[in-house]
């Protein structure tokens, strides 16, 4: 993306910032703190990069006041580092063109009953199947599907080669993820002395307003019903949610996550990466669950859990240090066994 240059002062400004050092210094782009230079800005609201300021080269840094670095370096002072920091991306850093052109292509595949709003971007090879609605505002990005009877709100984005199955319904300003694919079959079979027979999956996916989609996820559709994620939530790269699934609002799911069918997930959850969940359980609203968490029955603790099993993390802490210890402690048996045979 192409950078805006901007001084020191008039970013301070902007930010409402209080600035100490050169307000004139000419900002032209953005890096870590590591590898920024004399005309770069950055920033540091994560401890763990404090290490890295005695070297730091940047121009300007966005910084709590309680942070020391060089005295070459101009500080943007701010009680909030990485939410001015968030701003400043978008304050020095262009809108990228869009891909898509305004209009439907005339590659583009779309059925005469299908409804689509006004401002619409629908690219090459995009297929839009009978009885759909698109909102106003939607971007529908080359190699799409948009199967029968779907309902997109409006302001949506669409990504390359995504698909959306029949019977989906999604809100307003949503996205969702290049390769994605929503409302394919939930996975259920009957057994018997014959082999696996497939159960009619024809429920549907609810996809509320302001949910982004990583690229590559798989939502299911539900056996009956509705697989359902809620407003605002976030969802990382390659996420499996299965058949039924419940996610409340303004929940974020990081990358190689697996939700069993028929699980509950509250609102305002946060899951760290490749965390599995069994079926038919229900996680509370506000708890955070570990990175590579196997979550085998329902918790509501109001905090973090993590391991496998699952468990409160003090817990699980206590029993990893107690496993660390295992080798030691069967030394010490058989060393107690050599001196028992020795008297």
């Amino acid at each position: 993306m192409k950078a805006v240059p901007i001084t020191t002062g008039k970013l301070a400004d902007r930010l409402e910032c209080r600035i100490e050092g050169d307000a004139e210094l000419l900002i032209n782009g953005i890096a870590t703190i590591e590898e920024a230079e004399k005309d770069h800005l950055t920033f540091l609201a994560n401890p763990r990069y404090r290490k890295h300021l005695p070297n730091c080269r940047a121009g300007a840094i966005i910084i709590d006041e309680k942070e020391e670095t060089p005295a070459s370096v101009t500080r943007i002072i701010s009680t909030k580092p990485y939410t001015d920091f968030q701003s400043a991306l978008g304050i020095i850093y262009q809108s990228p063109e869009p891909e898509i052109a305004k209009g439907i292509s005339q590659r583009a595949q779309v059925h005469e009953s299908a409804v689509i709003g006004k401002d619409v971007c629908i690219g090459d090879n995009v297929v839009i199947n009978a009885d759909t609605q698109i909102g106003d505002g939607c971007i529908i990005s080359h190699g799409a599907f948009i199967g029968t009877s779907v309902r997109i709100g409006k302001n949506c984005e669409i990504g390359f080669n995504a698909v959306i199955r029949r019977d989906t319904i999604i809100g307003n300003r949503v996205v969702i993820g290049d390769g994605t694919v929503i409302s394919s079959d939930g996975f259920g079979y009957v057994p018997d002395a014959s082999g696996y027979h497939k159960i009619p999956q024809i429920g549907s996916v609810v996809i509320e307003d302001d949910v982004e989609i990583g690229a590559n996820c798989c939502i299911d559709r539900a056996t009956v019903g509705c697989t359902r994620i809620g407003r605002g939530s976030k969802l990382d790269n390659l996420i499996q949610i299965a058949h039924g699934v419940q996610i409340g609002e303004d929940t974020v799911i990081a990358a190689q996550t697996g939700i069993s069918g028929s699980t509950r997930i509250g609102s305002k959850v946060i899951i760290a990466g490749q965390a599995g969940f069994v079926g038919h359980i229900e996680i509370g609203d506000n708890m955070v669950v570990g990175a590579q968490s196997g979550i085998t029955k329902s918790h509501d603790i109001k905090g973090l859990i993590s391991g496998y099993p699952a468990r409160p993390h003090s817990e699980s802490v206590r029993r990893d240090a107690n496993i660390n210890r295992i080798p030691k402690i069967l030394e010490r048996l058989k060393e107690l066994e050599r001196k028992s045979k020795k008297e």
